[in-house]
């Protein structure tokens, strides 16, 4: 356990004071006492406030089970009678403004990336572009697959073929084909998309982004090209969201500055990994901006990378990363919101080796708020850390995941809430449906898991989220994004339905990996999103009924093997990501599903499937003993799926003494007493527990969320 210092009454865990005073502020200019002291302001200021929002959640909540348990209607008027439900905000328009491009003007794909894994971290940053040969030539985006060995002609054939249809569509020729372009300046239908050279490369754009032709007459591939093609490259993640929060395992000072470490490298433009692969070492660094020569003669460059948000944590978690005056754990959201602009600063400031916003904003993503008056505390924060940082007001930008049904149904108001700083609100199903159910739990047992997402409430959730968004001017100054597509190794899948997301309305949407980043890309060639948006600005938002609307199985029977069958796939689901999360520390990764599909998982996984267990246990669908026959039935599956990996620790037969299996079960027998539903709260004090055991810690440490 780390040992803490004083700094300006504030008991600061040791590596996270000296990462802070050694690695941080001196570059910064700014001295360690004032900083510690405009710190313990903060939280003196801020922390009662943290406090008394928990606590009006948990009073809500009350009103709702309690009126259910009655047999009462939770309507909208009893909604607004509690103060669930606040007044529409009178018609506004934000005003953000020092918006990156990537943000306001142009629309593509999204990555999430676990801020612990710097390899992961990196690749993310550099998916701003992506090699379209490589990703059609190594998914299955086309059907059939490479013969083994280095490299099958008759794929590569089928994926050139591919790759210059997609040019026929997006930069389409005078006259003929790109598949019989020979060379040289190419005659283009519209002239006005040639937009440089590099070299003998052409850069191309269109729907405002860049397509690189990569001319190489040497290479392997461009030496059988009748006009020497050695690849088309994609401007595909415009922007990615580092993260500190769901998918991460950070629950002491170590984790938490091993986070703000990767942080900085990127803010400093230092980051590096060195790893081995394939029997080579390697060591990848953050690619460098990209340099052309426009047609009319001038130089420019474009940005290598992605543009960076980052994610802080939610109002809920404390971290023993710092202590309280009064001997309590500071709120973990208040902490990330001082440490990500401090180390955002080095960005400001022009001491990166690159820049990542050029238009001198930070972008924090703010997840996990409830309603107006929790976005109006964000704001209310993010003033504080710029006057604290000497900060023009508003420098900090703030994303509003629109997850949490009590944001949803007011969204208006949350976005007015932060009116001048919002830059990014999206959609989530995952945790959105897992606060569903929590705040519905004793409406009555809930449809099985994979009819929500045709359930009425859901499409209502989508659809206002954009409206809403564009009503109050959103587009051209923000983005509204939708969620992640959660299998890596489905690219045709992927292709097929993820368009949905451009066709919505939507300028960015959540990929797994940079392959997938580079193969969506092609969805905001074929759509305007822009086009789109101005076509549905003026659509009426869903009422809010249907929004309202309980996802209830009403009158349903399930058969024994119906319950069964629900119940092996929530408990697989949930067994297969704790056990990572608990033994090995890993927050996010590509989980086995029950059926061996690889889906990229984190705690929004666990959110929905443990309370949808919890309330199908509550309303008699099934017993405890069907449950835990689930459990131990999966537990066999997830150690059989993880059999090759010499780190991980079998479940199955040792249930009593794997603390990953006990944190899976608690997280459903626990389900109904858990903040929001949320899992943070256990998984932490599993994870505790066995990082103590390994450390020789106590490993019954007291675990409580802010509100404790």
């Amino acid at each position: 356990m780390s040992q803490s210092l004083n700094r300006a009454g504030l008991s600061v865990a040791e590596p996270l004071a000296r990462f802070v005073e050694g690695q941080v502020l001196p570059a910064l200019g700014i001295g360690g006492d004032g900083f510690w002291s405009g710190v313990a302001e903060i939280f003196d200021r801020f922390v009662p406030d943290n406090r008394a929002l928990l606590e009006t959640r948990d009073t809500l909540q009350a009103q709702i089970d309690a009126r259910y348990e009655a047999g009462q209607p939770v309507d909208e008027a009893f909604l607004r009678e509690i103060g669930y439900l606040v007044e529409e905000p009178d018609d506004f328009t934000i005003g953000t403004g020092h918006v990156d491009a990537e943000i306001a003007t142009m629309a593509g794909p999204q990555l999430v990336v676990p801020i612990l894994n710097a390899r992961f971290v990196l690749n993310a940053a550099n998916a701003r572009w992506g090699s379209l040969y490589d990703a059609l030539y190594g998914t299955d985006a086309l059907p059939g697959e490479p013969k083994p060995g280095d490299y099958d002609p008759e794929r590569g054939a089928q994926v050139i073929a591919r790759a210059k249809a997609f040019l026929d569509e997006a930069v389409p020729l005078r006259a003929g084909k790109w598949a019989d372009f020979t060379g040289g300046a190419p005659d283009l239908a519209d002239t006005a998309q040639l937009a440089g050279w590099a070299g003998h490369s052409l850069l191309l754009r269109h729907n405002g982004l860049h397509i690189e032709i990569v001319i190489d007459r040497e290479h392997p591939i461009g030496k059988h090209d009748p006009a020497g093609i050695a690849d088309i490259v994609l401007e595909a993640a415009l922007t990615t969201i580092v993260d500190l929060e769901d998918s991460v395992a950070a629950v002491d000072a170590e984790d938490k500055v091993a986070a703000y470490a990767n942080w900085l490298g990127l803010m400093r433009g230092d980051l590096k990994e060195t790893f081995d692969k394939a029997g080579k070492t390697i060591t990848r660094r953050l690619d460098p901006d990209r340099s052309y020569t426009a047609p009319s003669g001038g130089n420019f460059t474009l940005p290598g990378r992605s543009l960076l948000f980052v994610r802080n944590v939610g109002h809920l978690m404390t971290t023993p990363a710092l202590m309280l005056p009064d001997g309590s754990e500071a709120p973990e959201g208040i902490l990330d919101a001082i440490m990500t602009p401090l180390i955002a600063l080095h960005d400001l400031r022009g001491l990166s080796r690159y820049r990542n916003s050029r238009a001198g904003s930070i972008y924090i993503v703010k997840p996990k708020m409830h309603g107006p008056d929790e976005c109006a505390f964000t704001d209310r924060l993010f003033d504080a850390v710029e006057d604290l940082l000497g900060l023009a007001r508003h420098t900090i930008k703030v994303g509003v995941m629109d997850e949490e049904r009590r944001t949803s149904a007011n969204l208006a108001a949350c976005i007015h809430a932060v009116r001048d700083r919002i830059v990014f609100i999206n959609t989530g199903f995952l945790d959105r449906t897992g606060d569903e159910i929590h705040t519905a739990m004793h409406a009555g047992p809930m449809i099985p898991k994979g009819e929500m997402k045709a359930s009425g409430w859901l499409q209502a959730y989508e659809d206002r989220n954009v409206r809403i968004g564009l009503r109050h001017g959103l587009s051209g100054r923000a983005q509204i994004g939708k969620g992640m597509w959660a299998a890596p190794d489905r690219m045709a899948d992927m292709l097929e339905q993820k368009i949905g997301h451009p066709k919505s309305g939507a300028n960015t949407a959540w990929v797994p990996s940079p392959t997938a980043a580079t193969l969506h890309a092609l969805h905001y060639h074929r759509i305007d999103v822009f086009a789109q948006q101005r076509a549905i600005a003026g659509e009426a938002v869903p009422k809010l009924d249907k929004l309202l609307a309980v996802p209830v199985a009403e009158g349903r029977n399930w058969t024994p093997a119906e319950v069964r069958r629900e119940l092996d796939n929530n408990a697989q689901g949930i067994l297969g990501y704790v056990v990572r999360w608990i033994d090995q520390g890993i927050g996010c990764s590509k989980v086995p599903d029950i059926n061996d599909v690889g889906l990229m998982e984190d705690r929004a996984t666990l959110r929905i499937s443990s309370q949808h267990m919890a309330n199908w246990m509550l309303h008699g669908v099934a017993s405890v003993e069907e449950v835990d026959a689930a459990l131990l039935r999966m537990a066999k599956k997830v150690d059989a799926q993880n059999a090759g990996d010499p780190k991980y620790k079998p479940m199955s037969g040792r249930e009593n003494g794997s603390l990953a299996f006990q944190a899976a079960r608690a997280l459903i027998f626990e389900g109904l007493a858990q903040p929001g539903g949320y899992t943070e709260p256990l998984l932490h004090r599993f994870r505790r527990r066995a990082k103590g055991a390994g450390a020789g810690c106590d490993p019954d440490l007291n675990i409580s969320p802010a509100s404790a």
